[in-house]
């Protein structure tokens, strides 16, 4: 199988510059998503109020609770097409590439319907204020009227990391990006449409980059050119794409499940903890994305040396991977706690709002790299085709531990401070056991390869 200019090899020739090479253009992917998406709250925040701000805010962990699942399915694609990659198995790659757009459109269909109609009703459940209900209902119905675009997105650019080609993504991002910042400039700030112009303009741009990253597809060579009158779900293939995304998916669903009671925590607070709280969670997006890079760099480093049965190779990669998701976790993670301050007085002019995010960024942004650490090691289990295995340590470790301390330590201790250190303690617990886990997982597999 000829290899592209776009393609990386991940199973031979040096791993540090090969892991730069393939990590820099999705964590600049990544960061540029979050700074269109930071422009989202800026914009609305200056020329809306703090009361759309809040309202936008609102519907974010809810948001992430309702498409995780589906995009957990993208993973699933990244894996089997990476791991057919790396084994040269060009007939088969084409076969997972055609079911995985499929599935991405039928997915991002029904995912448009349900939450069209049941968000609204979610959003009161949560707790959200009278005061800001109303828009927090519009944005989410313009939101998710887009969701098929928005999966065929995610599933498109999860393929082509798994070939290696990170770079062409990030182009069709900048691209998508610059036109989401100018419509709202135009929506807000010209047609006055408040959080309805955010939500449009978010649709519209992401309808772009889709529509970009599928047009790149059909002009591939190889496997992973589609052409649309292949599209169809072949059921060997998608079970074996919802046997590593199904558990990915309910991993990030209750993960956003356990971050829906921690938004319901906070609203209990008032729509000025909303404001705060979600300032200082959209500065943190920047250092998560930033470090969840090198989880793809992981997964897809370790599926394509799977494929060549490589496990030495495999070890080392998750090696290079750990140190340098903390060493990026630790410098971005207190860069942002030092200039909280004016990072967070973008956002909100404030007192009391820039106050409350700092102090979500005092306890989150210094210990974030435990978070990017817990978050390399699942990527080095689900490339090596265990899904099943994070899922569990992740639900229990993470989101079953933050559940649990919502309702003891954080009811006698009904304090902002108190909901916030929920986290570094339950990344800490959670890490440590991956890191067992993978090392059990390992020395079955040199044992295996022994035989």
């Amino acid at each position: 199988m000829r290899r592209r200019s776009y393609e990386i090899d991940m199973c031979s020739g040096p791993l540090f510059s090969k892991i730069l090479l393939f990590s820099i253009p999705l964590m600049a992917s990544s960061i540029l998503q979050l700074l269109f998406n930071a422009a989202d709250m800026v914009v609305v925040g200056r020329f809306a109020g703090s009361g759309a701000l809040a309202a936008v805010g609102a519907n974010a962990a809810l948001i992430n609770l309702l498409t995780n699942l589906f995009i957990g399915f993208s993973v699933g694609a990244n894996v089997l097409v990476a791991k057919f990659y790396g084994a040269r198995r060009e007939e088969d790659m084409g076969k997972a590439v055609h079911s995985a757009i499929a599935l991405s459109l039928a997915c991002g269909v029904i995912l448009m319907a349900f939450g069209m109609l049941a968000a609204p009703q979610l959003l009161v459940v949560m707790g959200t204020p009278r005061d800001v209900l109303s828009q927090a209902t519009l944005y989410i119905r313009i939101y998710f009227a887009g969701m098929p675009v928005i999966l065929l997105y995610n599933f498109g650019s999860s393929i082509l990391r798994a070939v290696g080609d990170t770079q062409r993504p990030l182009y069709y991002l900048l691209a998508a990006g610059v036109i989401n910042i100018l419509l709202n400039l135009a929506f807000v700030v010209g047609f006055h449409m408040d959080v309805a112009g955010v939500a449009l303009a978010t649709v519209i741009s992401q309808a772009v980059s889709a529509g970009l990253i599928f047009r790149c597809m059909m002009h591939m060579e190889g496997g992973c050119r589609v052409e649309p009158k292949k599209l169809r779900l072949e059921k060997g293939i998608v079970l074996q794409i919802v046997r590593i995304g199904i558990p990915a998916g309910l991993q990030g669903t209750v993960f956003s499940l356990s971050n829906v009671l921690i938004q319901s925590s906070v609203n209990s607070f008032g729509s000025v903890a909303m404001a705060g709280n979600t300032a200082a969670s959209n500065i943190e997006g920047f250092i998560y994305m930033a470090m969840n890079a090198y989880h793809q760099t992981a997964l897809s480093f370790s599926s394509q040396n799977l494929g060549a049965g490589k496990y030495r190779r495999i070890q080392k990669a998750l090696a290079e991977c750990l140190a340098m998701v903390a060493g990026v976790g630790l410098v971005m993670g207190w860069a942002a706690y030092l200039f909280g301050p004016q990072l967070l007085g973008v956002y909100s002019s404030n007192p009391k709002v820039v106050q409350v995010g700092l102090l979500r960024l005092s306890v989150i942004c210094t210990t974030y790299c435990l978070c990017g650490i817990m978050d390399v090691l699942v990527g080095g289990l689900r490339g090596l085709g265990y899904a099943v295995m994070p899922m569990v340590v992740s639900l229990l470790g993470a989101c079953g531990f933050r559940i649990l301390w919502i309702f003891t330590i954080f009811r006698h201790h009904h304090s902002l401070l108190s909901l916030y250190v929920s986290y570094p303690v339950s990344w800490t617990l959670t890490a440590a056991v991956h890191l067992a886990c993978y090392g059990a997982v390992m020395k079955k597999a040199r044992k295996k390869q022994s035989l």
